[in-house]
């Protein structure tokens, strides 16, 4: 099984909207891959609650069954078309993928 980690700091607004918003669409559409990506077997997404200086503001979880199901996620076009929010909502991005 791989774990699939990714944080997230946003940018204050983009796109029109805040980062509020931007945070709980991504989380909305990242969540809703569940079911529409083989080898994806679990995806959660969480909104930080701490605020602190090191926190990032938006986490996602994920299990595949192989890095080859990763791989597949990464180049889904259900996944490619969250991507673009992503990409112009985030001013961060850090990750990490291991295999348990």
């Amino acid at each position: 099984m791989i774990k699939h980690i990714v944080l997230w700091r946003l940018k204050d607004a983009a796109e029109g909207r805040s980062k509020i918003e931007n945070a709980n669409l991504i989380k909305s559409k990242l969540e809703a891959l569940f079911g529409i990506i083989p080898g994806l077997l679990r995806i959660e997404v969480g909104l930080d609650v701490s605020h602190t200086e090191s926190s990032s503001d938006l986490a996602l979880y994920s299990e595949f069954d192989s890095l080859a199901a990763l791989e597949t996620y990464q180049n889904h076009p259900a996944h490619k078309a969250v991507m673009p929010l992503v990409l112009e909502a985030r001013s961060e991005r850090r990750v990490a993928d291991y295999e348990v």
